[in-house]
């Protein structure tokens, strides 16, 4: 088929990527050859109610990558999707629809709001997939998981009651984030820090005997009436003697003691702190180290309660008015300071998260990270970049025990159990339950259910194994698939998850599978707007990946993302990046259509052609070496290096000089040579389009069937390049031809002489120059049509013209007189002028980095954008100032 004028990267990525899905390409094992190797990635699973944002392109973008190269390897490759149900975000969709409508999920009661859930997941659950799609995400969706199907739901209720037996799941009594709003535990992760503009309250604590006070400063008054305790450091002098005394707590007459701790630090506030257990993460510990009482002063609305009549029922923030009100009133107020502090709010509910203390079901995490500790340390599984293993370590080493339960109706219900006389039975199912109360008690009682549904953190953390078909049940596990697909090859997820995802699928993959679930976890950058900037949408700089895809096409925006992924940077989206990788496709699409017009079409052969010409023996050398370097990259996870292997080899050594070196073949008269250069340009043209596929996959399956209508398979299942003899002569010489014709266009360039002017060439003579000779006559068709020289001489040094640029290639000295072809003068004049104005540029850029104050209060992003642009014009300056020498 005749390939349009214009390329159109929409029109051809909605056709392939419906051709690929009909036609099953994705398919666990397709195009793999006999006994592969497998090569498992399972997708992290984005949640439902989420549309694609730039995080999810890339990190889905980078798994396609790898997925599509292996693929190509003729592995058995296994991309594993599947969404997440996202307990507390998808409840909270469904019940904003319900109060549009005026109803409360407490109306309906739960099994009818579950019935809800699933009827909105099976309507508006799926966009984020079709997203995916879009982006040319090639996983198996006939595979397709979801957390809360009925495969998953069985093993989660099988981990969970396994762990119980086994004495690594537990309840108990601790402090949790307990969000007010949303009535419900949440995680860390759901927990976001923001700075706000609060008080120091300081008041005093009147020592039991009489004799004086102690000075506290807090900024949550409201939790003073759960005080258990005062700590202050053992080493602070100020406090030594009071330590081991009584103060009698202001507001509720309670005698509370005065502790030595090290966690009082005496440099913070007033060195002495008020010690709440129950309503602060580090009074906890405290609490716990000294046997303080444990006193919960609110529900789980955020109001006052086991306190004074005078407070209960306030909300904490009106009671922190009236305790400050009433403190002053008693003459106990000693100041108020302004306090730019951190306060915890819920990154779903948006209020402010309360430490709590609330009977909750834990796992053992500590005796589960052991392994998985091991499991890195001992290099069964390795992270990229290894910096990220300390990251790791740390969180490993220091874990705490993990809150596993939520107060929500939709997610894994816990399947406990619990008698009237309070004795829990933890089982798969009721039936079971009642079996266990049975045999127990003697006789059949009331059992009532857990209300509380799982994290789905827990779930999530069985995923490299639940997919595979994993339930705990021998009559129902999929042992085959398990058997081969785990552990996975390789996982591609953010750092920010590696405490709460990544550690827990090693903790519960080892556990269960006995085997660590990946060999490789490679974590990625994070992408910011072109400032450097991190996106938000309050800062209103959040980026849309799928206005790209619609402005651009998918795989300019793939492009882009991973020619920017360069380990241990993060990357700053920019829209001409993405606009300048469209124009790459458009130029690889050109010379395509030059192909076509001059009868080259694709190749029959995986391997390379008979070549005699130099400049096809080279071509193929170079295939050779980006082959190397590409798949050298892609196997050390070098995005950035394999995206700008492909790049400049299709681009420089494919479109502009191959290209341009064989036409002088076509206008001539042997046809042998043009046939051979016509096999020799498919065969290279089809390569360029393996290498470049898992990048670029649309243009380049389009590209694949236009210039050969009879393909016996699709691209997505060709062959990668396999290692080819390199003509050692013909890369040598092709490569000092086109160093020489790049030489003379810069020299050209730089003194201002027109591209189409004729030069001299003149050869400095520095000994025996025969060979060299021999190449000028060999390759001069070549040198007199790109490089516009009309005559070449060798001559020694000392005559060469004085208006002469001299330049060198390849250790051999060079010259071009400029005589004739421009005013020496006023170019001399015109480069002074232009090394003044960039001098004085740089000069103030420079000014303004050596400013202290400059550089105290600029934001990050323009101190680095000040560097590049001062880099850039030294650059300029140093290449101009060359110029205005080689004119002497």
């Amino acid at each position: 088929m005749a390939l349009d004028k214009t390329y159109d990267p929409k029109e051809i990525e909605t056709k392939w990527y419906a051709h690929w899905e009909t036609s099953n390409a994705f398919a666990a094992g397709k195009g793999a050859v006999d006994g592969a190797e497998p090569y498992v990635i399972v997708m992290p699973p984005p949640n439902v109610t989420g549309s694609l944002h730039m995080g999810h392109a890339l990190d889905n973008t980078l798994q396609d990558v790898l997925i599509r190269f292996e693929r190509l390897r003729g592995k058995d490759v296994l991309w594993q999707p599947g969404t997440d149900h996202a307990g507390i975000a998808t409840q909270m969709v469904v019940e904003r629809q319900m109060d549009a409508e005026g109803i409360k999920r407490t109306d309906l009661g739960r099994e009818k709001f579950l019935e809800r859930v699933w009827e909105w997941k099976a309507e508006s659950g799926g966009t984020i997939t079709s997203q995916l799609r879009r982006l040319g995400a090639s996983c198996d969706w006939s595979r397709e998981a979801f957390t809360m199907d009925e495969p998953r739901s069985k093993a989660v209720l099988k981990k969970f009651v396994q762990l119980y037996k086994e004495g690594l799941l537990y309840k108990d009594n601790r402090l949790v984030n307990w969000d007010p709003k949303l009535k419900t535990a949440i995680s860390d992760l759901e927990v976001e820090q923001k700075e706000v503009d609060g008080h120091f309250w300081h008041f005093k604590y009147p020592l039991e005997d009489g004799s004086g006070f102690i000075e506290i400063a807090t900024t949550r008054p409201e939790t003073m009436l759960g005080d258990s305790g005062v700590c202050a450091h053992p080493d602070d002098a100020r406090y030594k003697d009071f330590i081991g005394k009584k103060v009698r707590l202001p507001l509720t007459d309670r005698l509370i003691p005065v502790v030595a701790d090290e966690h009082a630090d005496p440099e913070q506030g007033t060195g002495a702190l008020k010690v709440t257990p129950a309503h602060d993460f580090n009074d906890f510990e405290i609490g716990k180290r000294h046997d303080l009482e444990l006193i919960n002063v609110m529900d789980q609305n955020g109001a006052m309660t086991n306190c004074p009549e005078k407070y209960k029922g306030l909300d904490r923030f009106d009671a922190r008015k009236q305790i400050v009100a009433d403190m002053e009133a008693l003459g106990l107020l000693i100041k108020v300071e302004p306090h730019k502090h951190m306060v915890p709010y819920g990154d779903r509910g948006g209020v402010v998260i309360e430490p709590w203390l609330t009977a909750q079901w834990y796992v053992d995490a500590e005796t589960l990270a052991k392994p998985a500790l091991e499991a890195v340390k001992t290099g069964a599984t390795n992270f990229i970049p290894k910096n990220w293993e300390k990251t790791y370590f740390h969180w490993m080493e220091n874990i705490q025990q993990w809150c596993v339960s939520r107060q929500l109706w939709w997610g894994h219900r816990i399947p406990a159990w619990y008698a009237p006389d309070g004795t829990v039975f933890v089982e798969e199912t009721e039936e079971l339950a009642q079996a266990a109360a049975l045999e127990k008690f003697g006789e059949a009682v009331a059992l009532t259910r857990d209300p509380d549904v799982l994290d789905t953190w827990f779930s999530s953390a069985m995923w490299p194994y639940s997919t595979l078909g994993w339930t705990g049940d021998e009559s129902d596990t999929d042992s085959e698939t398990v058997a081969r697909y785990y552990p996975n090859a390789t996982l591609v997820t953010g750092f920010d998850i590696i405490f709460f995802w990544v550690a827990r699928m090693m903790m519960s993959g080892i556990h269960f599978m006995g085997e660590a679930p990946f060999k490789n976890v490679y974590i990625h950058a994070l992408v910011r707007d072109e400032k450097g900037a991190k996106m938000s949408k309050s800062k209103g700089n959040v980026i849309d990946p799928l206005e790209f895809c619609d402005k651009y096409g998918a795989d300019a925006l793939r492009f882009t993302l991973t020619s920017m992924e360069a380990q241990g940077r993060d990357i700053k989206m920019s829209e001409k990046r993405v606009e300048g990788y469209r124009n790459f496709g458009t130029k690889l699409w050109n010379a395509s259509r030059f192909c076509e017009m001059n009868g080259i079409a694709g190749s029959n052969s995986v391997e390379a052609p008979a070549a005699t010409l130099a400049v096809n023996k080279w071509i193929i050398g170079e295939v050779a070496k980006a082959a190397q370097g590409l798949t050298t990259a892609l196997d050390g996870f070098k995005f950035n290096e394999a995206s700008d292997a492909i790049y400049h080899f299709t681009w420089g050594t494919f479109c502009d000089w191959y290209v341009e070196l064989i036409k002088p073949v076509f206008w001539g008269e042997d046809e042998t040579l043009k046939e051979e250069t016509r096999l020799v340009a498919g065969w290279v043209l089809d390569q360029i389009l393996v290498l470049l596929h898992p990048f670029m996959p649309h243009i380049t399956e389009e590209l694949w069937h236009a210039t050969k209508e009879d393909r016996a398979y699709d691209l997505i299942h060709a062959n990668w390049p396999t290692a080819t003899a390199i003509d050692v002569t013909a890369s040598e010489d092709i490569d000092w031809l086109t160093s020489l014709i790049s030489e003379i266009r810069s020299v050209k360039a730089e003194a201002n002489v027109a591209p189409s002017a004729e030069v001299d060439l003149h050869v400095l003579k520095a000994g025996e120059e025969a060979a060299l000779e021999n190449k000028m006559e060999n390759y001069w068709g070549f040198i007199s049509k790109l490089a516009r020289v009309k005559n070449v001489s060798f001559t020694d040094p000392s005559d060469l013209p004085k208006a002469s640029l001299r330049f060198v290639v390849a250790g051999q000295g060079y010259g071009i007189p400029l005589e004739g072809l421009i005013d020496l003068d006023a170019e001399r004049s015109r480069l002074k002028k232009s090394i003044e104005k960039l001098n004085k540029e740089a000069g103030s850029i420079r000014g303004r980095l050596k400013n202290a104050g400059f550089v105290a209060k600029a934001p990050e992003h323009v101190i680095e954008q000040a560097k590049e642009q001062l880099a850039d014009l030294d650059a300029q300056i140093e290449k101009t100032e060359g110029a205005l020498d080689r004119l002497g």
